[in-house]
């Protein structure tokens, strides 16, 4: 028995020493003190009628890395960056260009580049899902619920469950808004 015992503190041990990411989870949700990058100020906030347009860009090249959430960043995933959002939030992006719609996990702080018109940084993995390349794309980033097991799939990196895109008409009326600023 204390062999079983002390088999188990030893692993306890180790798994501390695993490299220092949070767990994965949506508890407890962190709306964080207002914070300066590049000489601005950004003052996070619950936004829960959050709706906006604007450009989508992709990052990635942080592999590994600690998102502002203190997990682990993996590009894959279909994950997103906001700079103001409580952390986690859960958006759905919509991409203007073909009118594709998925649910992303809001879990960094970003976009810092290209002014106010760039909204969200997303992951290559959330990016490919859209049908966005590289660079920047016109997007709808709206704040939702989703259901429990999209919630549970996204932070498993995987895919929330499939949307139907937006209707070719709402897709245009939405580019002419985002253009008309």
């Amino acid at each position: 028995m204390r062999c079983a015992i002390g088999g188990v503190a030893m692993a306890l041990a180790l798994s501390a020493c695993a490299g220092g990411y949070r767990p994965v989870s949506d508890t407890p949700v962190r709306i964080g003190r207002p914070y300066i990058v590049r000489g601005r100020t950004y003052v996070p906030a619950a936004q829960p009628a959050y709706d906006m347009l604007g450009y989508a860009t992709v990052y990635g090249g942080e592999s590994g890395n600690l998102t502002a959430l203190g997990e682990k960043f993996r590009p894959r995933w279909p994950t997103a960056a906001h700079r103001t959002l409580p952390l986690p939030t859960y958006v759905e992006v919509t991409a203007l260009d073909s009118g594709a719609r998925i649910v992303v996990r809001v879990n960094d702080r970003g976009p810092f580049a290209g002014g106010d018109a760039q909204i969200i940084d997303l992951s290559r993995g959330a990016a490919a899902l859209l049908g966005i390349g590289s660079g920047h794309a016109p997007v709808r980033v709206r704040v939702v619920d989703p259901a429990e097991r999209d919630r549970e799939r996204l932070r498993r990196g995987k895919a929330a469950a499939p949307l139907p895109p937006l209707p070719q008409a709402t897709v245009r009326a939405l580019r002419a808004q985002l253009a008309a600023g």
